[in-house]
């Protein structure tokens, strides 16, 4: 196999400044999110924290991002997309660095209530961010290299996790519990500030306006004078067009997503007995297979499509949460860290952009907005939902419960996406 995959020869000039820095933002993310995001729920566990906690850590983001996505969607349509996802991101991740003292200021219950509350905050201008990127991704990307792009922004993304992730292993088994946490924040905190430096870098593009002929073509039921008042607005002329299948499609998948979420670090930490080390090398393990998946993703994309793609990825994510619950030991997390991350890889690249292909081009931001809002639906019921079906049937069963879900998801996309 020839790993051509951070090749540009055959990519115009004009385009080559971005889709570097798109892979550098994503680089220094996946930094920020092999060290800091990767191990917080894995700190506020072994701090006490209960299983509504953590998930109360994901919650509070989506209860923001549902009053602010269409307000957010608006305010970018208003301003350069460059310039209101650099600033966005600025004040997002700038709430990483008030992760690093909090074992100086408070005890067990005072950290993990901080960090909510930090969340809580953090998540105002993230949904800013997550609607505006999208959109800048769209524009700085023509619709021809997407498939590209994205796998790229996987294999970058994947390597960062998977060092940085043994990395912090490694770090939190040699040092202190709270001194460990501190130093991994840190380099978490670092990441992300590199990510913004390159997203600043990052700049729409004004042509590609129209998709492609061969792609598919989205309905984007223009209105001649459309209605003013809280309907226009609020944009619910989007649920009049086909993006609403796409829409519940997604819904649906990322619920099963994000279910099991709040349930790994209780079923690792209590059930499997796993040390940071072992979780560290694990999440390794289950990136070098992204890696591995996503060096053949713009073929697969482009043989099957991403609608299809999206579809058995989200199917096929069934096996992880399935042989979880069946595993007893860490060598069988470590053989399900390495099986799950090829899936993963299929999947993190074709959604977004089948996504893409169902929106109008000149309306991004209001679709996006209520994709955001969708999203964030999905994540504040996963995650008050995973908990609660944990506490009635058990965490095996609950794990099972998921990974039946998350194939039902993978038929809905195909069927009705």
């Amino acid at each position: 196999m020839r790993f051509n995959i951070f090749t540009q020869s055959d990519v115009p000039e004009k385009y080559r400044s971005n889709f570097w820095n798109l892979y550098l933002d994503i680089a220094w993310f996946g930094v920020l999110s092999g060290t800091s995001v990767n191990f917080l729920n894995v700190y506020a566990t072994r701090l006490g924290a209960s299983g509504l906690q953590i998930g109360l850590l994901t919650a509070m983001a989506a209860i923001v991002n549902l009053f602010l996505a269409i307000p957010a969607g608006r305010w970018i349509e208003k301003r350069h997309t460059g310039h209101a996802v650099f600033w966005s991101s600025i004040l997002f991740r700038a709430g990483y660095l008030l992760w690093i003292p909090l074992p100086w200021l408070f005890n067990e219950q005072g950290q993990i209530w901080a960090l909510i509350t930090l969340a809580f905050l953090m998540a105002i201008p993230y949904t800013a961010l997550g609607v505006g990127f999208n959109a800048l991704f769209a524009e700085s990307v023509p619709d021809r290299f997407r498939a590209q792009v994205a796998g790229t922004r996987n294999v970058t993304f994947a390597i960062a996790y998977m060092l940085t992730s043994f990395g912090a292993g490694f770090i939190l088994k040699n040092m202190p519990l709270e001194a460990g946490y501190q130093v991994i924040f840190a380099i978490g905190a670092f990441g992300a500030a590199m990510s913004s430096y390159h997203i600043y870098h990052v700049k729409p593009m004004q042509e590609d306006i129209f998709p492609l002929p061969s792609s598919p073509q989205p309905d984007p039921s223009p209105q001649i004078n459309p209605p003013r008042g809280l309907k226009s607005a609020l944009r619910l002329d989007i649920w009049g067009t086909s993006f609403r299948n796409v829409m519940l499609a997604l819904f649906f998948f990322h619920l099963t997503h994000y279910l099991p979420n709040p349930l790994y670090p209780l079923y690792n930490v209590r059930v499997l007995n796993l040390n940071d080390n072992n979780i560290g090398t694990g999440t390794a393990l289950y990136y070098l297979t992204v890696l591995i998946g996503s060096t053949q993703f713009r073929r697969v994309a482009h043989h099957y499509g991403n609608k299809k793609v999206t579809a058995w990825g989200a199917a096929g994510m069934a096996i992880y949460p399935f042989l979880l619950a069946l595993s007893h030991n860490v060598w069988q997390f470590y053989a399900i860290s390495f099986i799950g991350g090829f899936l993963f890889a299929m999947i993190n690249g074709a959604y977004i952009n089948y996504m893409l292909e169902n929106i109008p081009p000149d309306d991004r931001p209001s679709h996006l907005a209520w994709y955001t809002i969708i999203l964030n639906i999905a994540i504040l019921t996963s995650s008050l939902a995973g908990p609660a079906i944990a506490d009635m049937v058990g965490l095996v069963n609950a794990l099972i419960i998921v990974a039946a879900l998350r194939f039902l998801a993978g038929i809905a996309i195909l069927k009705w996406g």
